[in-house]
């Protein structure tokens, strides 16, 4: 999208390529300070490891959130979505037992039948 929003407002192809080259040097920076800053200390703090036990919880939701919540017009509308529906049919599951196949199972199945057997 940057690179064509180059072209039009007629930059040329060398804005794209030295756009394209300062992100691909400030990602291998970031991602090199974290290397370094890790290599040079002995142990991680452990407000840091505690911290870092909730980033998987948190990439998860990311993911997951935008594609389950949707606002319909009507607020009926938005709580009967059939992905909402069975993201908690499946998180229930996930709380009970704890299975990661089963929530998915539960999930998928859910899905399907509010999707194509329940009319809503």
């Amino acid at each position: 999208m940057i690179g064509a929003l180059a072209l039009q407002t007629g930059y040329g192809p060398w804005a794209v390529w030295g756009v394209i080259v300062a992100v691909g040097v400030a990602t291998y920076l970031v991602r090199l300070s974290f290397i370094y800053l890790f290599g040079r200390i002995d142990a991680v703090p452990p407000a840091v490891t505690r911290a870092l036990r909730y980033v998987p919880a948190a990439v998860l939701a990311a993911l997951v959130v935008p594609s389950v919540v949707t606002v319909e017009p009507t607020v009926v509308g938005t709580l009967t979505a059939d992905r909402l529906l069975a993201a908690t049919a499946a998180a229930l599951v996930a709380w009970r037992t704890g299975d990661v196949t089963a929530t998915i199972v539960v999930g998928l199945v859910s899905l399907w039948v509010v999707r194509f057997v329940v009319p809503i």
